[in-house]
């Protein structure tokens, strides 16, 4: 199978999920992402079904309203039953690098507030330890210079994303060259430098759910 066929795969089991698993009439958090697309292209035929979603992107906000599927503003939702997203790596204690399309301060927001939240890959996201893919760190304009000089204290090269602007209008600096051996604790660690909105390390709240795509099927992981 091709990684997108692996990808439709668990994007499609993720839609059978969230039709077995959550309530008619509930609302969905939609993450963002090339699987995430997978995932929303898969869940339109159930618009008529759920109350609406809430998007991690402007880019999510617009390819879920193309299906005619209501967008709402997540400060008008009281719960979330489920938050449906990808990684750029997960490992065996379902923490997660998020971040390659930038939206991760949107993405953390949300699954937040979702009482599930389940992260669909492919099997060559699966890692032992996290860290080949560059950690993106989300910080405040005036802070970039500061910022990259703080990650560099922690053994990372950080690089600016160029020609990129978050929808929060903040810069990405991709951190390389980081073995991940406490993603909780480096969590914490790079939240507290000042200037950092967040970073993509999906650990103080983990998936609690992965759709795994392989070339055998869909596995999950709990």
């Amino acid at each position: 199978m091709t990684q997108d066929e692996l990808k439709q795969a668990v994007a499609q089991a993720a839609a059978d999920y969230v039709a077995a698993n959550v309530p008619a009439g509930s609302i969905i958090g939609v993450g963002t992402g090339s699987t995430a697309n997978f995932f929303i292209d898969a869940i339109a035929p159930l618009k008529d079904k759920y109350k609406g979603a809430v998007a991690s992107s402007e880019a999510t906000k617009k390819r879920l309203e193309g299906h005619g599927f209501p967008v709402l503003d997540l400060n008008d939702v009281d719960s979330i039953p489920v938050y449906v997203d990808g990684a750029d790596e997960i490992d065996g204690g379902l923490n997660m690098i998020k971040g390659g399309g930038g939206a991760l301060t949107r993405e953390k927001i949300v699954a937040a507030v979702a009482q599930t939240f389940v992260c669909i890959c492919d099997a060559s996201k699966r890692v032992e330890v996290m860290g080949k893919f560059p950690l993106p760190v989300e910080v405040i304009p005036m802070a970039r210079a500061h910022v990259a000089r703080e990650l560099a204290k922690l053994g990372g090269t950080p690089v600016l994303r160029e020609g990129f602007v978050t929808d929060n209008g903040n810069l990405i600096l991709d951190v390389k060259g980081l073995a991940i051996t406490d993603p909780k604790g480096l969590e914490a660690q790079i939240n507290q430098i000042t200037g950092v909105v967040t970073n993509g390390l999906f650990a103080v709240r983990p998936a609690n759910v992965l759709l795994l795509g392989t070339a055998e099927g869909v596995k999950t992981i709990v």
